[in-house]
């Protein structure tokens, strides 16, 4: 599957963790659709009174800060410092020089770290233990991202519309 490709998963697909990474890179690229093309005010506006951290922009600087924590921190136990910040809005939140072509750049990035990272896992494969206990699995792990990455490209889809009318896939 390209990298910039959008292509649905095959119906028939019987390999759990490629089916849940397909659809995960088939969100990905769709999140990366609705913010490619708007301009810098259009792309760091919040156009929600009660949520004023959310842009477009800081819809993929969360999308990146989850990805590193789930998928390279959680189930690959690699050695990196979270991207959540120091209060529950500080991911959601646009840097000094943050430019659509950058915050794409970093989430992509975070791409290749969480390929990395999941290489070699199989799906009951156990993530790194917390204070429950035995961690999670990689199967866990993956449906959460589908999930997570799925409910803010929703809201891509509205700040999109909202943006400059933009509607659909």
């Amino acid at each position: 599957m390209s990298s910039n490709e959008r292509t649905w998963p095959a119906p028939d697909a019987r390999d759990e963790l490629r089916l849940l990474t397909e659809f995960l890179v088939f969100l990905r690229l769709t999140a990366v659709s609705k913010v490619e093309g708007l301009g810098l005010d259009d792309a760091s506006r919040a156009p929600i009174p009660t949520s004023p951290v959310v842009t477009p922009l800081g819809v993929l600087r969360h999308l990146t800060a989850v990805e590193r924590w789930w998928l390279s921190i959680e189930a690959g136990g690699v050695d990196a410092p979270s991207l959540w910040g120091e209060d529950a809005d500080a991911s959601w939140r646009l840097r000094e020089g943050d430019t659509v072509e950058s915050v794409v750049a970093e989430y992509r990035a975070e791409w290749e770290r969480s390929a990395e990272s999941l290489r070699g896992l199989g799906p009951d494969d156990r993530t790194r233990a917390d204070s429950r206990g035995d961690g999670r699995t990689v199967r866990w792990v993956l449906a959460h991202l589908v999930q997570e990455t799925g409910r803010h490209v929703g809201h891509l889809d509205l700040l999109r519309e909202l943006a400059d009318g933009r509607k659909g896939e």
